[in-house]
Protein backbone atom coordinates (compact mmCIF):
# COMPACT_ATOMS: atom_id res chain seq x y z
CA UNK A 1 0.00 0.00 0.00
CA UNK A 2 1.52 3.28 -0.92
CA UNK A 3 1.62 6.58 1.12
CA UNK A 4 -1.35 7.93 -1.11
CA UNK A 5 -3.39 4.82 -0.41
CA UNK A 6 -2.63 5.36 3.37
CA UNK A 7 -3.35 8.57 3.81
CA UNK A 8 -7.04 8.08 2.38
CA UNK A 9 -7.54 5.54 4.71
CA UNK A 10 -6.91 7.54 7.29
CA UNK A 11 -8.73 10.32 6.16
CA UNK A 12 -11.89 8.22 6.03
CA UNK A 13 -11.09 6.67 9.58
CA UNK A 14 -11.29 10.19 10.36
CA UNK A 15 -13.98 11.57 8.98
CA UNK A 16 -15.87 8.65 10.04
CA UNK A 17 -15.78 9.86 13.39
CA UNK A 18 -17.05 12.98 12.63
CA UNK A 19 -19.23 12.25 10.45
CA UNK A 20 -21.46 9.94 12.65
CA UNK A 21 -21.40 12.34 15.79
CA UNK A 22 -24.42 10.75 17.64
CA UNK A 23 -23.17 6.89 16.81
CA UNK A 24 -19.85 8.23 18.15
CA UNK A 25 -20.42 9.94 21.42
CA UNK A 26 -22.47 6.91 22.56
CA UNK A 27 -19.29 4.43 22.11
CA UNK A 28 -17.05 6.95 23.24
CA UNK A 29 -19.04 7.63 26.33
CA UNK A 30 -19.63 3.69 26.66
CA UNK A 31 -15.86 3.50 26.55
CA UNK A 32 -15.01 5.75 28.74
CA UNK A 33 -17.29 4.43 31.65
CA UNK A 34 -15.68 0.92 30.78
CA UNK A 35 -12.56 2.11 30.77
CA UNK A 36 -13.25 4.03 33.90
CA UNK A 37 -14.69 0.89 35.96
CA UNK A 38 -11.69 -1.19 34.46
CA UNK A 39 -9.07 1.95 35.25
CA UNK A 40 -10.62 1.44 39.23
CA UNK A 41 -10.47 -2.38 39.70
CA UNK A 42 -7.03 -2.17 38.21
CA UNK A 43 -5.82 0.05 40.74
CA UNK A 44 -7.39 -1.65 43.29
CA UNK A 45 -6.00 -4.49 42.09
CA UNK A 46 -1.96 -2.83 42.11
CA UNK A 47 -2.39 -1.53 45.45
CA UNK A 48 -3.54 -4.70 47.02
CA UNK A 49 -0.67 -6.58 45.64
CA UNK A 50 1.34 -4.14 47.05
CA UNK A 51 -0.29 -3.87 50.58
CA UNK A 52 0.13 -7.72 50.61
CA UNK A 53 3.62 -7.39 49.58
CA UNK A 54 4.20 -4.96 52.30
CA UNK A 55 2.50 -7.73 54.93
CA UNK A 56 4.37 -10.35 53.84
CA UNK A 57 7.78 -8.28 54.76
CA UNK A 58 5.95 -7.22 58.01
CA UNK A 59 4.10 -9.96 58.69
CA UNK A 60 5.58 -13.92 60.32
CA UNK A 61 6.23 -15.09 63.19
CA UNK A 62 8.22 -15.02 66.97
CA UNK A 63 10.57 -18.19 67.47
CA UNK A 64 10.55 -18.21 71.62
CA UNK A 65 13.94 -19.79 72.79
CA UNK A 66 14.74 -22.48 75.62
CA UNK A 67 15.93 -20.58 78.83
CA UNK A 68 18.37 -23.17 78.83
CA UNK A 69 19.78 -22.64 75.84
CA UNK A 70 23.61 -21.92 75.10
CA UNK A 71 24.72 -19.26 73.15
CA UNK A 72 26.23 -22.03 70.36
CA UNK A 73 22.60 -23.65 70.52
CA UNK A 74 20.68 -20.22 69.62
CA UNK A 75 23.19 -19.75 66.86
CA UNK A 76 22.33 -22.76 65.63
CA UNK A 77 18.69 -22.99 65.85
CA UNK A 78 19.36 -19.49 64.08
CA UNK A 79 21.14 -21.04 60.46
CA UNK A 80 18.53 -23.65 60.48
CA UNK A 81 15.28 -20.91 60.75
CA UNK A 82 17.19 -19.23 58.03
CA UNK A 83 18.27 -22.11 55.76
CA UNK A 84 14.28 -22.73 55.47
CA UNK A 85 12.52 -21.68 52.70
CA UNK A 86 10.04 -18.69 52.07
CA UNK A 87 12.39 -17.38 55.10
CA UNK A 88 12.78 -13.40 54.51
CA UNK A 89 14.24 -12.26 57.69
CA UNK A 90 15.52 -13.48 60.99
CA UNK A 91 16.51 -11.04 63.90
CA UNK A 92 17.14 -11.88 67.42
CA UNK A 93 15.39 -10.03 70.43
CA UNK A 94 17.37 -10.88 73.33
CA UNK A 95 15.64 -11.25 76.47
CA UNK A 96 16.38 -7.41 77.84
CA UNK A 97 15.05 -6.36 74.48
CA UNK A 98 12.57 -8.21 75.55
CA UNK A 99 11.75 -6.55 78.93
CA UNK A 100 12.46 -3.01 77.17
CA UNK A 101 9.51 -3.42 75.20
CA UNK A 102 7.18 -4.68 77.66
CA UNK A 103 7.82 -1.76 79.46
CA UNK A 104 6.92 1.27 76.45
CA UNK A 105 4.00 -1.09 76.09
CA UNK A 106 3.09 -0.67 79.82
CA UNK A 107 4.02 3.22 79.57
CA UNK A 108 3.14 4.88 82.77
CA UNK A 109 2.74 1.13 84.74
CA UNK A 110 6.68 0.52 84.14
CA UNK A 111 6.46 -0.03 87.64
CA UNK A 112 5.08 -3.40 87.50
CA UNK A 113 8.14 -4.62 85.90
CA UNK A 114 10.35 -3.94 88.49
CA UNK A 115 12.66 -6.76 89.76
CA UNK A 116 12.74 -8.52 86.84
CA UNK A 117 15.59 -7.29 85.49
CA UNK A 118 19.09 -9.42 85.27
CA UNK A 119 18.84 -13.18 86.60
CA UNK A 120 15.06 -12.43 87.33
CA UNK A 121 14.18 -11.38 83.32
CA UNK A 122 11.32 -14.00 83.26
CA UNK A 123 10.79 -12.73 79.73
CA UNK A 124 12.65 -15.36 76.97
CA UNK A 125 14.99 -14.47 73.82
CA UNK A 126 13.57 -14.94 70.95
CA UNK A 127 13.60 -15.05 66.67
CA UNK A 128 11.53 -12.35 64.72
CA UNK A 129 10.75 -14.20 61.57
CA UNK A 130 9.73 -12.57 58.38
CA UNK A 131 8.39 -14.63 55.49
CA UNK A 132 9.01 -14.33 51.86
CA UNK A 133 4.90 -15.67 50.67
CA UNK A 134 2.70 -15.55 53.48
CA UNK A 135 1.04 -19.05 51.55
CA UNK A 136 4.34 -20.84 53.37
CA UNK A 137 3.37 -19.60 57.10
CA UNK A 138 1.59 -22.71 58.56
CA UNK A 139 4.35 -24.94 56.71
CA UNK A 140 7.26 -23.33 58.24
CA UNK A 141 5.46 -23.00 61.69
CA UNK A 142 5.40 -27.00 61.78
CA UNK A 143 9.07 -27.24 60.56
CA UNK A 144 10.35 -24.82 63.42
CA UNK A 145 8.12 -26.34 66.25
CA UNK A 146 9.71 -29.34 65.68
CA UNK A 147 13.52 -27.83 66.01
CA UNK A 148 15.50 -28.22 69.42
CA UNK A 149 15.53 -25.76 71.96
CA UNK A 150 12.13 -23.97 70.37
CA UNK A 151 9.75 -23.18 73.24
CA UNK A 152 6.58 -22.01 71.50
CA UNK A 153 5.74 -20.08 68.37
CA UNK A 154 3.11 -17.32 68.26
CA UNK A 155 2.14 -16.15 64.67
CA UNK A 156 -0.90 -14.06 63.27
CA UNK A 157 -1.86 -17.37 60.86
CA UNK A 158 -5.48 -16.42 60.84
CA UNK A 159 -4.87 -12.78 59.99
CA UNK A 160 -2.10 -14.04 57.43
CA UNK A 161 -5.17 -16.47 55.91
CA UNK A 162 -7.23 -14.24 55.94
CA UNK A 163 -5.61 -11.39 54.52
CA UNK A 164 -4.73 -14.13 51.17
CA UNK A 165 -8.04 -14.84 51.36
CA UNK A 166 -9.54 -11.42 50.39
CA UNK A 167 -6.78 -11.42 48.25
CA UNK A 168 -7.31 -14.07 45.90
CA UNK A 169 -11.10 -12.95 45.93
CA UNK A 170 -10.60 -9.68 44.70
CA UNK A 171 -8.13 -10.79 42.12
CA UNK A 172 -10.87 -13.22 40.98
CA UNK A 173 -13.36 -10.24 40.86
CA UNK A 174 -11.40 -7.76 38.85
CA UNK A 175 -10.68 -10.80 36.60
CA UNK A 176 -14.15 -11.57 35.92
CA UNK A 177 -15.32 -7.81 36.09
CA UNK A 178 -12.65 -6.77 33.25
CA UNK A 179 -13.27 -9.73 31.26
CA UNK A 180 -17.23 -8.39 31.32
CA UNK A 181 -16.34 -4.82 30.68
CA UNK A 182 -14.05 -5.91 27.80
CA UNK A 183 -16.98 -8.04 26.12
CA UNK A 184 -19.55 -5.09 26.91
CA UNK A 185 -17.01 -2.57 25.25
CA UNK A 186 -16.09 -4.75 21.50
CA UNK A 187 -19.90 -5.11 22.01
CA UNK A 188 -20.69 -1.34 21.75
CA UNK A 189 -18.11 -0.63 19.43
CA UNK A 190 -18.60 -3.06 17.24
CA UNK A 191 -22.94 -2.17 17.18
CA UNK A 192 -21.84 1.62 16.45
CA UNK A 193 -19.29 0.64 14.13
CA UNK A 194 -22.21 -1.38 11.98
CA UNK A 195 -24.39 1.57 11.81
CA UNK A 196 -22.02 3.13 9.90
CA UNK A 197 -20.97 -0.08 7.90
CA UNK A 198 -25.26 0.16 7.49
CA UNK A 199 -25.62 3.13 6.07
CA UNK A 200 -22.59 2.55 3.65
CA UNK A 201 -23.61 -0.64 2.36
CA UNK A 202 -23.99 0.89 -0.75
CA UNK A 203 -20.74 2.64 -1.49
CA UNK A 204 -19.25 -0.82 0.07
CA UNK A 205 -20.82 -2.43 -2.49
CA UNK A 206 -19.51 -0.48 -5.35
CA UNK A 207 -15.83 -0.55 -3.81
CA UNK A 208 -16.13 -4.42 -3.91
CA UNK A 209 -17.51 -4.19 -7.37
CA UNK A 210 -15.06 -2.03 -9.20
CA UNK A 211 -12.37 -4.72 -7.39
CA UNK A 212 -11.19 -2.93 -4.21
CA UNK A 213 -10.13 -5.59 -1.59
CA UNK A 214 -11.65 -6.39 1.64
CA UNK A 215 -8.40 -5.04 4.00
CA UNK A 216 -8.48 -1.73 1.53
CA UNK A 217 -12.64 -1.28 2.75
CA UNK A 218 -12.20 -2.47 6.34
CA UNK A 219 -9.28 0.12 6.69
CA UNK A 220 -11.07 3.44 7.35
CA UNK A 221 -13.80 1.34 10.08
CA UNK A 222 -10.60 0.25 11.73
CA UNK A 223 -9.15 3.44 12.31
CA UNK A 224 -12.19 4.38 13.56
CA UNK A 225 -12.52 2.19 16.41
CA UNK A 226 -8.67 2.74 16.82
CA UNK A 227 -9.58 6.75 17.33
CA UNK A 228 -12.51 6.09 19.62
CA UNK A 229 -10.50 3.93 21.54
CA UNK A 230 -7.86 6.07 21.57
CA UNK A 231 -9.84 9.32 22.96
CA UNK A 232 -11.28 7.34 25.38
CA UNK A 233 -8.30 6.03 26.94
CA UNK A 234 -6.91 9.39 27.32
CA UNK A 235 -10.13 10.90 28.68
CA UNK A 236 -9.88 8.47 31.32
CA UNK A 237 -6.52 8.67 32.53
CA UNK A 238 -7.01 12.10 33.23
CA UNK A 239 -10.50 11.09 35.04
CA UNK A 240 -9.15 7.97 37.26
CA UNK A 241 -5.55 9.98 37.54
CA UNK A 242 -7.36 12.72 39.43
CA UNK A 243 -10.08 10.70 41.33
CA UNK A 244 -7.44 8.45 42.62
CA UNK A 245 -5.20 11.04 44.00
CA UNK A 246 -8.14 12.69 46.02
CA UNK A 247 -9.14 9.65 46.89
CA UNK A 248 -5.11 7.96 48.31
CA UNK A 249 -4.92 11.84 50.31
CA UNK A 250 -7.97 11.18 52.20
CA UNK A 251 -6.97 7.48 53.13
CA UNK A 252 -3.40 9.18 53.61
CA UNK A 253 -5.25 11.17 56.25
CA UNK A 254 -6.90 8.13 58.12
CA UNK A 255 -4.99 6.72 60.98
CA UNK A 256 -5.87 3.28 59.24
CA UNK A 257 -2.36 2.68 57.35
CA UNK A 258 -0.29 4.25 59.66
CA UNK A 259 -1.75 1.64 62.31
CA UNK A 260 -1.29 -1.75 59.88
CA UNK A 261 2.35 -0.19 58.58
CA UNK A 262 1.57 -0.22 55.00
CA UNK A 263 1.16 2.66 52.43
CA UNK A 264 -0.56 2.92 49.59
CA UNK A 265 0.27 3.37 45.74
CA UNK A 266 0.69 6.63 44.58
CA UNK A 267 -0.79 7.04 40.63
CA UNK A 268 2.71 8.29 39.34
CA UNK A 269 3.47 4.75 40.29
CA UNK A 270 0.93 2.98 37.94
CA UNK A 271 0.34 5.73 35.37
CA UNK A 272 2.49 4.07 32.93
CA UNK A 273 0.85 0.63 33.63
CA UNK A 274 -2.43 1.61 33.00
CA UNK A 275 -1.50 3.83 30.03
CA UNK A 276 -0.12 1.00 28.48
CA UNK A 277 -3.42 -1.46 28.99
CA UNK A 278 -5.54 1.74 28.11
CA UNK A 279 -3.51 2.10 24.73
CA UNK A 280 -3.57 -1.83 24.15
CA UNK A 281 -7.89 -1.83 25.24
CA UNK A 282 -8.28 0.81 23.36
CA UNK A 283 -6.30 -0.82 19.91
CA UNK A 284 -7.37 -3.77 20.40
CA UNK A 285 -11.34 -2.99 21.49
CA UNK A 286 -11.40 -0.99 18.25
CA UNK A 287 -9.98 -3.68 16.15
CA UNK A 288 -12.04 -6.29 16.87
CA UNK A 289 -15.03 -4.15 17.46
CA UNK A 290 -14.76 -3.27 13.71
CA UNK A 291 -13.82 -6.30 12.14
CA UNK A 292 -16.75 -8.47 14.07
CA UNK A 293 -19.02 -5.27 12.21
CA UNK A 294 -17.39 -5.29 8.81
CA UNK A 295 -17.98 -9.19 8.97
CA UNK A 296 -21.25 -9.45 7.16
CA UNK A 297 -21.04 -7.13 5.06
CA UNK A 298 -17.45 -8.18 3.15
CA UNK A 299 -18.97 -12.14 2.51
CA UNK A 300 -18.89 -12.63 -0.85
Amino acid sequence: MGSNGFTYLMREGIVNVFKNKKATMISLVTMICAMFLFGTFFAIGENVNSVLEQVQKNQGMEVFIQNEATDEQISTLESQIKALDGINTVSFKSKQQALDLMKENLKDNQDLLEGYEGENNIFPASFIVTLTDLGLATQIEAQVENMENVKKITSNNDTINTLMKIANGIKIAIGVISVILLIISITIIANTIRLTVHSRRKEISIMKYVGATNRFIRWPFVIEGIIIGMIAAGITILMVGSIYDFVIQSIEQSNVLQTMGVTLLQFSEIVRLIAIVYVILGIGVGVIGSSISMKKYLEV
